[in-house]
Formats: structure tokens, sequence, C-alpha cells
């Protein structure tokens, strides 16, 4: 099921396959050989955690933790599996369709999806301009720019100030 829901992804996005990193864990269906062949065949890197490492793939532990975060995220066990995964598909709707992310410009991952964002950012460029023409004694500084990243990275590095040199005394 895994190396089939892979292959269907990869066509249902026309994504390259040799430029994907796939990150899992250690699991039997994960290390088993149908989705170790795949992978293989298809071109994509496998990723592996590390072992008892529960934090390992960042961009499944900020989902997680935007879900338990949700005002609606229940406090008791869900009554059935058909409550559970009617709970879980109203999630992911909300996630990708209103829910908006910092990382992509304050947009939604179903507009960046689509390219509806750029129209989106535009807009708001728009709006933000028009705002200070009206108001000038509100901004102290630039519009904020509004562009779409090309690349969106969970929690990159931030550079580094290089250290100054320690001024000393000659004896």
């Amino acid at each position: 099921m895994a190396s089939e829901l892979v292959q269907d992804a990869i066509t249902s996005e026309h994504a390259d396959p040799t430029a994907l990193v796939l990150h899992q864990d250690n699991g039997g269906p994960m290390k088993g050989a149908t989705l170790k062949a795949t992978l293989e065949t298809l071109g994509v890197l496998a990723s592996y955690s590390r072992p008892r490492v529960s934090d390992d793939n960042p961009f499944s532990e900020a989902l997680f933790r935007t879900l338990k975060y949700r005002p609606e995220y229940p406090n008791k066990p869900f009554e059935s599996l058909e409550a559970a995964r009617k709970w879980v598909a109203e999630f992911v709707r909300w996630y990708n369709e209103e829910h908006l992310h910092s990382a992509i410009g304050f947009v939604t991952p179903t507009s960046r999806h689509r390219g509806t964002d750029l129209a989106i950012l535009e807009n708001r460029r728009a709006v933000y301009e028009a705002a200070r023409r009206r108001h000038p004694e509100r901004w102290s500084r630039h519009v904020r720019k509004w562009d779409a990243p090309e690349t969106v990275i969970l929690n990159p590095s931030k550079p580094t100030k290089l250290s100054q040199p320690i001024a000393t005394q000659a004896a």
C-alpha cells in the first residue's frame, strides 16, 4: 500500500521522483522490500529516522503541534473510528483551505498549490500600499514585500553574526 501511495502521489503531482526525499520511520512497512524497491526504481531517496528519536521529522512534528493546538482538538478519546476519521478529515480541510501559513506568505497551501497565491499576494501588496498612501504617519518603514517564497524550509537556520575580535591591551 505504501508503494502504491508513493507512485500515485508522484503521478498526481507530476513530481520528479529523483528530486524527492521520502523521510520515514523505521517501521516494517517503511523498510519493507516492496517500498524499498519502488523507491529505488523511481529514483526517490529514502531517509530514515534515527532509532529512539521521536522528533526526527520536523514537518510531521509541526503538523502534529498545529493539530493538537486547535480549539476543536478532543480532550477525550473518539467515540468511534468513524468519529476520528471525520475529525481528521475536517482538520485536513481546514489546514489546507483556511489556515494561513506564515512560511508561504500567509496564504493557504491550496492557494499555493493551485498558483492562486500570487494574485492574493499582489492584491495584499496593493491594499497595504494604498493604506500607506492614505495614512503615511502610521508607517515607520516600507510596506512588506508580500512575495511568494520560491523554496519553503521548515525551521531554517538563522544567519550567525561574525564574532568581533576582543581588543587586547599591549603589556
